[in-house]
């Protein structure tokens, strides 16, 4: 097996500043092109009285030298004797920019291409831009041509000043300045004598000192769960968690966190498909494993070591996104977004910066991604997510947009934002001043009715709860009712055929399913009554979302049996045998039910 090292370089410049012929030198200079092709190149070039350019390899391995231009998308292979290079060479800005911002050919560090002689242009400017907003932290400027300027120190260094200045105001701190001339062949390979007045290292030096990423394996564990299989047959009790390894590695007796839920377990076995199990298994392995303790979690969550560096979690986060959709990518409209084995509803609520990858215009401020731009947003999730900023870990910082199931947009994640502003916040701010109120006031109703209102959520995350809970919830309703009381249970289920009829079943997500329920119990509760539901394996974001959209009025959360809480404080833990009469006390503890009716 062959474990030498790979890095991924963009190459960027101005038309004819010479990056063609920087790559051809690079190929040539290292030895990586195939046996005889310079050779025949330079007889090709003979034999039609053309002088001989670097430049003509890169066409001639495309079988393109005719045309003398580089036409389509290169991906071009050198090595030197510490690693394997693979050079991104794009001649549209918009297949450079897909290819970047999808993570598909994601670089390690890029080259900056400048003419000496002709010196910084837009475009240089604008490649800078680029490389800024795709997170490439290792630039190297190479001014090229310096054999047209008699390989004056004097205009390399206004190069460098001026250029180093405007790469400042980008955040990016160049690695270095070479001066080169990549016809001739200087401080490519070999240190120029021609530029004895640079002390720096050539271009493959510079390379070859510039840090890659780690291994897959090398990094924390991160496992998508794609799906849980249960088995029944022949006493056969296991309940495998499937996935595919995307870094690290996993053994039998680790503690493994799965997010969001952040519930816990140890791993028992790993196991495949007709092998025999095994106690280790390795990064791009598909694998089933089974728990220790046996946890409740879902296709879409993240498994991660319990001791590694934990990813992010939130629901906003800036990110760069290429947006390739027949429809523009507009505010506050939901979108499909997928990360890992999860799907789930997305919104991009705020655009910080765009670039038109057409005109590579980053002057005009678009409120609206259209097709081919480059947006660096704020995203907003329906609920929080686990993630890792692409810089410190691709697999699990990218991610792709469907919208109106077309996959239109591919993104890769920059940094966690604060949850401050989140829409739904924003949402009950909005609600609550525009609520239009009747005459009577909530103490009137309480009077009349002999009690206060109320929001009361019983949840569980036994595995075998789920029917209990609703068993409690309807003889609690019955309770208050016999005792006068205008309490009411409804099943959220009910929702798919009243409130939400109009929703297509494919529509349909348990985050719709918590926001519906959370408006539904705002309006009961302000008609003064007990409103009762249930929802299974409520989770710690989904009770504060509850809890957020009831506001004003208040809500009771009680988890029977085991919690599925990691954080939030449920009002009561109650076990089954007794939880009706358990719920009443509790209620005429906090005077929700008055003394005098019990």
């Amino acid at each position: 097996m062959d474990n030498r090292e790979q890095m991924n370089i963009v190459i960027v410049g101005h038309v004819d500043h010479g990056k063609s012929t920087v790559i051809g030198r690079l190929l040539a200079d290292t030895g990586s092109l195939p046996e005889g092709k310079l050779e025949a190149v330079q007889e090709y070039c003979r034999k039609n009285a053309r002088p001989f350019e670097y430049a003509f390899l890169l066409d001639a391995l495309k079988d393109e030298q005719a045309q003398g231009i580089t036409i389509d998308t290169a991906r071009s292979f050198f090595k030197t004797g510490k690693r394997d290079y693979i050079i991104i060479d794009a001649p549209g800005h918009i297949e450079f920019l897909k290819n970047m911002v999808t993570g598909a050919s994601r670089a390690e560090a890029a080259l900056l291409v400048i003419d000496a002689k002709e010196g910084i242009r837009e475009n240089s400017k604008r490649h800078g831009h680029i490389a800024a907003m795709l997170g490439i932290r290792q630039v190297v400027v190479l001014v090229n041509k310096m054999d047209l300027v008699d390989f004056d120190r004097q205009t390399f260094e206004t190069i460098r000043r001026e250029f180093g200045e405007f790469l400042h105001k980008l955040n990016i701190q160049p690695v270095n300045f070479i001066p080169l001339s990549a016809f001739n062949g200087d401080n490519i390979a070999v240190r120029s004598q021609r530029t004895a007045w640079y002390e720096g290292p050539t271009v493959l030096e510079q390379l070859d000192s510039l840090s890659n990423r780690k291994g897959n394996q090398e990094l924390p564990l991160r496992m998508p769960v794609q799906d849980i299989y249960k088995f029944t047959a022949a006493g056969d009790d296991r309940r495998i968690v499937a996935g595919t390894i995307l870094s690290g590695t996993i053994r039998s007796g680790d503690e493994v966190v799965f997010l969001p839920s952040r519930k816990r377990s140890v791993i028992q076995s790993i196991e495949g498909f007709n092998v025999s199990q095994r106690n280790m298994a390795y990064a791009d392995e598909a694998v089933g494993l089974t728990l220790k303790t046996q946890i409740y979690i879902k296709p879409g969550e993240l498994m991660v070591k319990a001791q590694d560096k934990q990813p992010q979690m939130g629901s906003r986060f800036k990110a760069n996104i290429f947006w390739v959709g027949k429809a523009p990518l507009i505010k506050n409209k939901t979108y499909k977004l997928k990360i890992g084995t999860l799907k789930i509803g997305v919104k991009m609520v705020e655009i910080l910066n765009i670039i038109d990858a057409a005109e590579l215009n980053i002057d005009t401020f678009k409120d609206q991604a259209e097709k081919h731009d480059v947006a660096e947003c704020i995203f907003e999730t329906a609920k929080p997510i686990a993630f890792d900023p692409v810089t410190e870990m691709e697999q699990t910082g990218r991610f792709v947009i469907v919208d109106n199931y077309e996959i239109s947009g591919g993104g890769i994640i920059l940094e966690q934002v604060d949850d401050d502003r989140s829409s739904l916040q924003e949402h009950v701010r909005q609600r609550e001043t525009q609520w239009e109120k009747g005459l009577i006031q909530p103490a009137q109703r309480a009077g009349i009715y002999g009690h206060k209102a109320k929001f009361i959520v019983l949840t569980s995350g036994s595995a075998d709860h789920g029917p209990v809970i609703e068993t409690i919830a309807r003889e609690l309703e019955q309770t208050l009712f016999r005792l006068n009381y205008k309490a009411y249970y409804l099943g959220v289920r009910n929702l798919l055929h009243g409130l939400a009829a109009e929703e297509t079943i494919k529509d349909w997500s348990r985050d719709r399913e918590i926001r519906q329920v959370g408006e539904l119990a705002r309006i009961l509760t302000d008609s003064g009554q007990i409103f009762i539901t249930t929802v299974f394996n409520l989770e710690d974001d989904e009770a504060e979302n509850l809890k957020l959209l009831n506001q004003p009025s208040e809500i009771l959360v009680i988890t029977i049996g085991e919690s599925p809480f990691y954080s939030f404080q449920p009002d009561a833990s109650l076990e089954v045998e007794g939880a009706v009469a358990a719920v009443g006390g509790l209620l005429q503890k906090q005077e929700i039910i008055l003394d005098y009716y019990l």
